[in-house]
């Protein structure tokens, strides 16, 4: 089996490593600045655990390597201005958006998308950064540099937030996972709920949405889509060509978890649709200390990725698994115990979403 080169070293990059032990596939997860000579990518099959990424004597050498899966998508999906052409260009729906390219735009931009807008970088945010909710006067707040360089998009009301997680193989063919159900604040997300019994009519919808974006840039792997509901339907927010954090339940929750998927398609191995067991439910880890408490607990499983632990950074996660629910809310209320304050919301809204 030919080995994997992720470019990029952090978590994402360590759990496809993980994933890909037990078949026997060795997976080199790669810092950037690494020396070219120091990786074996000559005969490897190279992917990404990051969208964008800067010029460095090993990014340059592997731009021009043929077997980096999908290598000139990621630059067209990092930058959310060609992610929400393409959309447009699909008929998929998302929020009403324009490019922000000066300050005189801001009254024509209120009148068009209302009193409530969102400014995005086009490049490089994330978990937040990099984005301003903006009410008409906060826009001179704004600083000078994001002109030319940003989207707008108008503010939804929405009901939830879902993700949807695939992968499509060389074959054009694709699998699912159940769909996500995610709580964000302030911009990270802090917990995912994956139910076996998903609303079928919005599962239908999500999966013609991301075949389609798939299946047009010919993409092999997972790619995740991230989505509001509103109504009845579901527009989408942004796309993520990789492993992503809402999947990380499928760790634990799923006969073939999203690591182990990614890796099977861009190695046209077998790619069976995954088996959902149960419920599951995803808590990130952010800013806080490992605790051994929360091993005492069966059903919990930790993946702690071994950072230094800095306030919003997201240093593990937490799986919980079982299919009677009830079981999975105590274990959830036993759990809230052991954190901090600011975890008792989000433990709280998963526990409704398993009512």
């Amino acid at each position: 089996m030919k080995p994997v080169c992720v470019l990029g070293n952090g978590q994402l990059g360590r759990m496809l490593r993980q994933a890909g032990e037990p078949l026997g596939i060795a997976v080199y997860p790669v810092g950037l600045d690494a020396e070219p000579e120091a990786v074996p990518y000559q005969s490897s099959v190279i992917t990404a655990e990051i969208e964008r990424w800067p010029e460095t004597p090993l990014t340059r050498e592997l731009a021009h390597h043929k077997a980096f899966i999908n290598r000139d998508i990621f630059p067209q999906l990092a930058d959310r201005l060609p992610q929400k052409q393409l959309m447009d260009t699909l008929g998929l729906a998302t929020a009403p958006w324009k490019l922000l390219s000066d300050p005189s735009q801001w009254p024509q931009l209120f009148a068009e998308l209302g009193d409530f807008i969102i400014v995005k970088r086009r490049t490089g945010g994330y978990d937040g950064r990099g984005q301003w909710r903006i009410r008409p006067g906060d826009e001179t707040e704004l600083p000078p540099e994001i002109y030319g360089e940003s989207i707008v998009e108008q503010g939804i009301v929405f009901s939830g937030e879902v993700s949807l997680v695939g992968a499509r193989n060389a074959q054009g063919e694709s699998v699912f996972y159940t769909l996500t159900h995610n709580l964000h604040q302030e911009g990270i997300l802090r917990t995912s709920v994956a139910l076996p019994d998903t609303d079928k009519r919005l599962q239908q919808q999500a999966e013609k949405m991301l075949t389609a974006i798939m299946d047009h840039l010919d993409y092999i792997g997972v790619m995740a889509m991230e989505c509001f509901i509103v109504g009845d339907n579901l527009l989408i927010n942004e796309l993520a060509p990789r492993v992503h954090n809402s999947g990380h339940w499928t760790q634990n929750g799923a006969s073939i978890s999203q690591f182990e998927l990614h890796l099977r398609a861009i190695l046209d191995l077998p790619m069976p649709q995954p088996k959902i067991y149960a419920p599951s439910v995803m808590v990130n880890l952010i800013g806080t200390e490992i605790n051994p408490a929360w091993l005492s607990l069966p059903l919990v499983r930790l993946h702690w990725y071994e950072k230094e632990v800095r306030p919003v950074r997201k240093v593990g996660h937490l799986n919980v698994t079982h299919a009677d629910k009830e079981t999975l809310k105590k274990t959830l209320q036993t759990l809230a115990s052991l954190l901090p304050t600011e975890y008792q919301s989000s433990l709280q809204w998963a526990q409704d979403k398993l009512s």
